[in-house]
């Protein structure tokens, strides 16, 4: 196992300091460290940070390997400074069996970049009509303990209900999807005044905020975990922080792109800008950013969603809905963040990694723990380009865009991800 000594890093923000990587873990700090044996790595002006945790990532593979692998999502997420991603289940077959997450799992191993660990759908086929082999996920190899129908909500309170009570038995996890089919039938974009102006049919924001409010009273009625995928609206920051206040045991997420970018995107009638749920307006993103900061949204997850081209380079109402995540997520943090480097580490690595159970990862870089770290440039600014991404498709909504912040390097249980920017493998 190779050893590094990084030079002149600051930690979350701190005072400069050295540190020394050997078999696996962090096993010294302070300044003037010493390691003849060890590779020097040149950290100045870089901070360091804990592994990145993406509890929400879609790899694709099996099935839609034009658009994505395992290996290839991997290496984008390396590059974006992450240790560890959480594959959605819709994959081609779906993650519905011990069979497939034991494959995605596995290919994961074999690409070494980051830890994949697999998420289960909840119903057979994502169909919504019966519930998947949850305990046989759960025993397998990939040890799943984070099931969701993504892409597809669990509409159906009765079942919702049992696949709450089920995952109890094991602390699972049940992260849905949260749309009202029925008052999204058609629609192409948030409902709103723009919607209204383009003629495009309308997503309201009660959709999401109906279906959070029934499924935080089904988990404090089963006394079960509850994580909401994705959170768009004001509304539904609401409902999360009176289910907060009352002890309800539930997670939240908001992606990047909720962040930052807004339903006026889609004037341009770009499908780069259609995602589920859509982009909502600049009322939204202010809700969404102040719950960030005061924890009523617990992480931030990129929702990485490759497409192949032909599935975006398209008419607007045939193009599939997701954009990429994982190579921006954090240089997106940083713009909307700041540098609070403690708050980027809870809300990035060290939540995610406490709801999804991966006890090897959300660690600072301290002595004795696992050396599974980010190094990053605050002071850099980079062009997006499309083509320079490692993700296979390129469906990004930041093309071209300058935005802050550069991952240098990415060590995972000791080892190199990515050094000086590049993937190692």
């Amino acid at each position: 196992m190779n050893s590094y000594l990084i030079r002149n890093v600051s930690v979350l923000g701190a005072a400069p300091t050295d540190l020394l990587i050997r078999d696996g873990v962090v096993a010294e700090t302070g300044a003037g460290l010493a390691a003849p044996d060890a590779t020097l790595v040149d950290a100045e002006g870089l901070v360091a940070l804990p592994g990145l945790v993406d509890l929400h990532t879609h790899l694709r593979e099996p099935g839609r390997e034009d658009a994505e692998t395992v290996k290839t999502g991997s290496r984008a997420a390396a590059l974006g400074g992450y240790t560890a991603v959480c594959a959605m289940a819709n994959t081609s077959p779906v993650a519905d069996t011990a069979g497939v997450v034991e494959q995605v799992w596995r290919l994961g191993r074999e690409a070494g970049l980051v830890d994949v660990q697999p998420i289960g759908a909840v119903t057979v086929g994502l169909a919504g009509e019966r519930l998947a082999e949850l305990g046989a996920m759960a025993d397998s190899a990939a040890r799943v303990r984070i099931f969701s129908d993504d892409g597809h909500c669990v509409a159906d309170p009765r079942l919702m209900r049992r696949a709450l009570e089920y995952v109890k038995a094991f602390d699972g996890i049940i992260a849905q999807h949260a749309e009202e089919p029925r008052l999204t039938e058609g629609a192409q974009m948030h409902e709103g005044e723009v919607s209204t102006r383009l003629g495009l049919t309308g997503w309201p924001a009660v959709a999401e905020e109906a279906i959070i409010a029934r499924d935080v009273l089904l988990a404090e009625h089963v006394g079960s975990r509850l994580h909401v995928c994705h959170v768009s609206t004001a509304g539904s920051v609401e409902v999360l922080r009176h289910a907060k206040a009352r002890g309800v045991r539930v997670t939240a997420e908001v992606t990047p792109h909720h962040l930052l970018l807004t339903d006026a995107r889609a004037e341009t009638y770009d499908p780069v800008f259609k995602v589920n749920p859509p982009l909502r307006t600049a009322t939204d993103i202010a809700a969404l950013r102040a719950a960030l900061v005061d924890g009523v949204i617990d992480i931030i997850a990129t929702d990485h969603a490759p497409h192949a081209v032909e599935d975006k380079e398209c008419e607007w109402a045939y193009a599939r809905p997701g954009m990429l995540g994982l190579e921006t997520a954090l240089s997106i943090a940083l713009d909307v963040l700041g540098p609070r480097w403690d708050l980027i580490a809870e809300r990035m690595s060290r939540t995610p990694a406490r709801i999804a159970g991966l006890t090897e990862h959300g660690h600072d870089p301290a002595p004795g723990a696992p050396a599974t770290l980010t190094l990053v440039d605050p002071a850099a600014r980079r062009v997006i380009e499309p083509a320079e991404l490692a993700s296979r498709s390129r469906n990004t909504p930041y093309a071209r865009m300058t935005l802050p912040g550069r991952i240098v390097a990415t060590f995972l249980r000791g080892e190199a991800t990515v050094l000086d920017g590049k993937a190692v493998k």
